[in-house]
């Protein structure tokens, strides 16, 4: 325990009140916890009024996301009010051509927003290559904050920050008002309640992307938790600090970030290796966030939809992207898909429209070649598999017919999508094809046996990751229903017990996220 309390860093009022571009709030920080327990503390005298309640939890949202993500908190009280006007302006206008142009409006300047974060160098840099010339992107809302200020701020001009969670608040604002557009929903009456809805903290920086017509019902109910939902929230959450910190950060740190820095400094076993823990550890990462917000979330009484559902037990890609990050790929299936005629159009069209659907989700990441190969590669891969099953006269996705096509399935879709990882993972193009030369051409199998000792903990943790990845849903049902009926007294315990060991294999320094860099 003194371990541990000694790992609590010392902290001033201003520490602890004001943003540090160094120090961004996350929730596998103790401060974090801290901090929700002064909100657990506070909330039974403010959830039994509804808009009392609201009003607490939003304001505690936007001091989240300050600490998380600093001034860029305006860009997100910008993107509530922007959105928050059009929808109302959609739903009361009765001019189809009006309606056209508010909604137009409104993808233009969320889209915008995100085009300007995440793509202005990718920008500036294909035109100069295309036509030769030397222009230099620069910061203008840097720049004109400076000037405002006269000089009392001094932001780097010459670099643009992304903004914490931008892609997920801003998919999550811009689907309200086309939802209210088509009319599958009506526009909220007050901007607070509105404000709650883009800003709630759970899964304000990375997801999952909350619809509006999910979570707006949930702010007018009164506050509920039942005694098991509320064991699966306290296991969500212990279950998502243990892939985050056991499994993520340790693969991370021991074995997965050295090879991708080098990978010709290792053999093709280790690289083949390193891929595999690096798709062990993105699953890890990605998804402990997610078990962490819903289990936050429950606690405080709102429901969010599940995020993840055991994707590497996939046997085709269609399944794979119908349990991995289920919210963005429903996302660009309701709002991109759908919208660029989907199936509707011939088979050629739909697969094409999938390729592009696919490809614009490789670009969500962000502006690099590498992105941009990765969801090619699975868009292609999606029209091949569909093309597959209707030759086949299956339906793309559905369960195989028999034993060994399953286990064909699985290892086709686990190393295809192992294979794709390589490119999401590397920091240029040249490492990625360092990577698979590394594998194709230089494996070493014969030092495998000498390599298995050295790496012990490490592939250890790897088999482990895999094997509770694996394990039937019956049996992890049964594991989260056992955690909900022990006695409160004995899930402290266990907590405890977490807890020790999870201080005890973490980093110096607490790893970010992935997904906040998108």
């Amino acid at each position: 325990m003194s371990d541990i309390l000694s790992a609590l860093p010392a902290v001033s009022w201003r520490d602890f009140l004001l943003y540090a571009d160094n120090r961004p709030l996350l929730f596998t920080q103790a401060l974090f916890w801290f901090l929700f327990g002064g909100v657990l503390l506070v909330y039974p005298l403010v959830y039994k009024t509804i808009k009392a309640r609201n009003f607490f939890l939003m304001a505690f949202s936007w001091f989240f996301y300050y600490k998380t993500g600093g001034y860029f908190l305006f860009l997100l009280l910008f993107t509530a009010v922007f959105d928050f006007t059009a929808a109302r302006l959609v739903y009361r206008s009765t001019s189809p051509g009006t309606r056209k142009a508010l909604i137009a409006a409104s993808c233009i300047v969320n889209l915008g927003v995100l085009a300007y974060f995440k793509y202005t160098f990718f920008f500036v840099d294909a035109v100069n290559w295309a036509l030769g010339t030397h222009y230099v992107a620069q910061n203008w809302l840097a720049m004109g904050i400076n000037n405002l200020t006269n000089g009392a701020s001094s932001f780097d001009v010459a670099t643009i920050i992304l903004p914490v969670g931008v892609s997920f608040y801003t998919f999550q604002s811009m689907s309200y008002t086309i939802d209210v557009y088509r009319g599958d929903l009506k526009p909220v009456t007050n901007f607070l309640d509105f404000a709650f809805f883009v800003s709630f903290f759970p899964q304000l920086v990375a997801g999952p992307i909350v619809r509006a017509s999910e979570f707006v019902p949930q702010i007018y109910k009164p506050y509920s938790l039942t005694a098991e939902e509320y064991g699966r929230a306290v296991f969500l959450i212990v279950n998502g600090l243990t892939k985050k910190i056991l499994i993520s950060d340790y693969l991370a740190a021991n074995f997965v970030d050295r090879v991708f820095a080098s990978p010709l400094q290792f053999t093709g076993f280790e690289n083949l290796m390193a891929v595999y823990g690096y798709a062990a550890q993105i699953y890890c990462d990605f998804s402990g966030y997610t078990d962490i917000a819903i289990g936050v979330a429950l606690l405080l009484g709102f429901r969010l939809s599940l995020n993840f559902d055991s994707p590497y037990q996939s046997t085709s890609i269609t399944e794979f992207w119908r349990r991995w990050h289920i919210s963005l790929s429903s996302w660009l299936r309701d709002y991109l898909y759908i919208p660029l005629g989907g199936n509707r159009k011939g088979k050629a069209r739909a697969y094409l429209n999938q390729f592009l659907t696919l490809l614009r989700g490789g670009l969500w990441h962000g502006a690099s070649v590498r992105f941009i190969v990765w969801g090619a590669l699975h868009g292609v891969a999606l029209g091949l598999n569909k093309a597959w099953a209707e030759w086949r006269g299956h339906r793309a996705g559905a369960p195989a017919a028999t034993w060994w096509g399953a286990v064909l399935g699985w290892l086709l879709t686990f190393h295809f999508v192992c294979f794709c990882w390589i490119f999401f993972r590397a920091d240029s193009m040249a490492t990625a094809g360092a990577v698979i030369q590394r594998i194709v051409t230089d494996f070493q199998a014969e030092l495998i046996p000498t390599m298995l000792p050295a790496y012990a903990r490490v592939f250890g943790l790897l088999v482990l990751a895999y094997y509770l990845h694996f394990m039937p849903r019956l049996v992890k049902d049964r594991v989260q229903v056992w955690f909900g009926r022990v006695p409160d007294l004995g899930k402290a315990l266990l907590i405890v017990a977490a807890v020790v060991l999870l201080f005890q294999v973490k980093n110096a320094e607490m790893q970010p996220f992935i997904y906040f860099q998108f």
